[in-house]
């Protein structure tokens, strides 16, 4: 459901709330509960003690109040209180930053951009509203972890290296700011200790959400015992319209097990029982007696970061809820009982497309989309999809108390005060135009910044960089593929040598079947191909005609080569169509004429096309340096 105005938004509530009381079997509204649309935010004729929900037979409910019994004891300290806390500051029920300039410098793009060092997590640009205080630089950083869950830790820190611990601290202080985070370039090795401290953030904020719940829970129990007549506190807001507030956004079950793991290493048995951990682990992870080929082969068989990647379960086709208390996790949870989802952009799509909704998105707070680099090389529409359907208003009530939704909710406010937390191996223009347009947080969003090097090559060969000018993003496509057509191919054509044993690298899908079918219809050269739907046996009848020489032209699209990373051999001649989003591709293909034997240097030819718009791959390849100086001369 957009929101376009104050008026569309009232209407949408007030549609909402009348579908919720003539529903059959639940409560229906007096008149001392009704809301005028003018005050929809002010509840004072709301009667507490008349919204007890009905419980569900098997104790799952969708809404966040019947925690009350979960948590019999809540432990009170120092971390309880509300001086100081990021978390009531940010997404309470009056966030300081939630203002209307401030909204409105979100929705018209006037940032201001600073840079500053956040220690391990290195160089960073902090965009914030133009309207915004700009932040203070020498405020002192601070980790707003409870002290619940930063004691144990903080004892599992001790027993790492000093660098893995100060990398979390810097990326847990760099959280506490509430502000959205775009990891740009996450190495392999820092991976696991930057789920641990991610996954350390989400746990917290949902722990004191629930025990602002709960204490306002006790309150107004006490208030009604103590005058049942007496008027509610009224600063009791402290919900959204559903219980999820935390979105794991995954490309594989590998992944999904991995981030499971980094939660649990928060609530660890025996002070948390785990529910329906065996069913999670065999259901994402491999089945019995499976091998994993990647995970057992030699080291360097196949590139460290494919291994990582594809190793385990890789179906990309899964979605599962989870629900934290302060004693157990619950794997399995319905989704609108549960407090964590973790799921794929395609089982999200498939869910969203059965139920005519995505209701369980709608008050979603922190947001965690991770490997954005393994994402694009899936259907970019399911992340996009997704996205659209982020922090609306819901269609249905879902048994919600309104009288305790934060105002903000109400205001169709959401989406500035979500925290959204992107991690990607390297940029690609699909993740910065998700920074740009999709992370809307008043408070801020820091993207970091890194120094490329040129990337290593074997020796002695000559790498020609082709450019073509286009002054429009919209024209890229066609302007790519007419340069390609009537310049560079023909010039190939012409030579004998070069015109055989060559394979064109293309990008881009939609490029791929471009070129492929102008190969075929223009005749003249024997080619083949390798896309990411060839099968086992194609693959092998394309790679055997390639090497001995039955195909002049072999057609490879970077999707094959990222699901299989095949060695090709009888490879003379390369034309990268486009460079590679993934750099080590680049170096892969330049050492694959060296498994035939007696090949020199000079015997192979390298060609890469390239606009100014190809910015973030060439920057991969060349160096940051040598790639401005590409676009710069060109």
């Amino acid at each position: 459901m957009a929101i376009n105005s104050d008026t569309s938004i009232t209407t949408s509530l007030l549609t909402l709330l009348n579908v919720s009381a003539t529903k059959a079997g639940k409560r229906k509204l007096t008149e001392a509960e009704f809301v005028p649309a003018e005050k929809l935010n002010k509840r004072k004729s709301a009667r507490f003690s008349e919204l007890e929900p009905v419980i569900p037979e098997d104790g799952d409910t969708p809404g966040e109040t019947k925690d009350v019994g979960e948590d019999p004891a809540l432990e009170d300290g120092p971390d309880d209180a509300d001086v100081g806390d990021g978390y009531e500051s940010h997404f309470g029920s009056k966030p300081t930053v939630l203002t209307e300039p401030s909204r409105n410098s979100v929705d018209s793009r006037a940032w201001k951009l600073s840079k500053e060092r956040r220690g391990k997590l290195g160089n960073t640009v902090l965009s914030t509203p133009e309207s915004s205080q700009a932040p203070d630089p020498n405020e002192t950083p601070r980790i707003d972890i409870l002290e619940r869950l930063r004691t144990p830790f903080q004892s599992r820190q001790s027993k790492q290296s000093p660098e893995q611990t100060e990398l979390q601290n810097d990326l847990l202080s760099t959280l506490s700011s509430r502000r959205d985070l775009y990891l740009t370039s996450t190495p392999l090795e820092s991976r696991k200790c930057m789920r641990e401290a991610i996954a350390l953030h989400a746990v917290n904020h949902i722990t004191k959400k629930r025990r602002r719940v709960l204490k306002n829970n006790e309150r107004l129990a006490h208030a009604t015992k103590a005058d049942p007549n007496a008027e509610p506190p009224e600063d009791v807001q402290d919900q959204g319209f559903t219980r999820p507030s935390v979105l794991f956004l995954l490309p594989f079950r590998s992944a999904a097990l991995d981030w499971y793991h980094a939660l649990i290493s928060h609530t660890p048995p025996p002070t948390f029982q785990i529910e329906n951990q065996n069913r999670f682990t065999s259901e994402y992870g491999l089945p019995p007696r499976a091998i994993d080929k990647l995970a057992e082969a030699e080291p360097g068989t196949y590139p460290r970061d494919h291994v990582e990647t594809f190793k385990g379960n890789v179906d990309d086709n899964f979605r599962v809820g989870i629900k934290l208390t302060r004693k157990s996790v619950k794997m399995f949870a319905e989704f609108y009982g549960c407090d964590v989802i973790m799921a794929s952009p395609l089982g999200l799509r498939r869910s969203i497309e059965k139920e005519k909704n995505a209701d369980y998105l709608s008050s979603i707070e922190i947001l965690v989309v991770d490997q954005l680099d393994a994402l694009t090389m899936q259907n970019w529409d399911h992340v996009q999809l997704v996205l659209s359907h982020m922090n609306k208003l819901p269609k249905e009530s879902h048994d919600t108390d309104f009288s305790r939704i934060k105002p903000w909710y109400l205001d169709g406010h959401a989406a500035y005060l979500r925290q959204s937390i992107l991690l990607a191996a390297y940029e690609t223009p699909e993740g910065r135009a998700l920074y740009n347009t999709s992370l809307r947080n008043v408070a801020g969003k820091y993207r970091t910044q890194r120094h490329w090097s040129p990337i290593e090559v074997p020796e002695g060969i000559e790498q020609n960089f082709i450019y073509f000018d286009c002054a429009n993003p919209k024209d890229e496509a066609d302007k790519r593929f007419h340069h390609f057509t009537t310049q560079l191919l023909p010039t190939v054509l012409k030579s004998a040598v070069q015109s055989a044993n060559t394979v064109v690298f293309i990008p881009s899908s939609f490029d791929f079947i471009r070129v492929q079918n102008y190969f075929r219809k223009h005749g003249g050269v024997t080619f083949t191909i390798l896309s990411e739907y060839s099968t086992n046996q194609d693959i092998s009848r394309a790679r055997q005609a390639f090497f001995q020489g039955k195909k002049c032209f072999l057609l490879i699209s970077e999707r094959f080569h990222f699901y299989k990373r095949y060695k090709i051999r009888g490879i003379r001649n390369l034309i990268f169509y486009g460079p590679p989003d993934h750099p080590q591709f680049y170096t892969e293909f330049l050492s694959y004429p060296f498994l035939d034997d007696g090949v020199e240097s000079s015997d192979v030819t390298c060609r890469v096309l390239y606009s100014k718009y190809d910015w973030f791959r060439l920057e991969r390849i060349a160096g940051t340096e040598a790639a401005a100086g590409l676009i710069k001369a060109s």
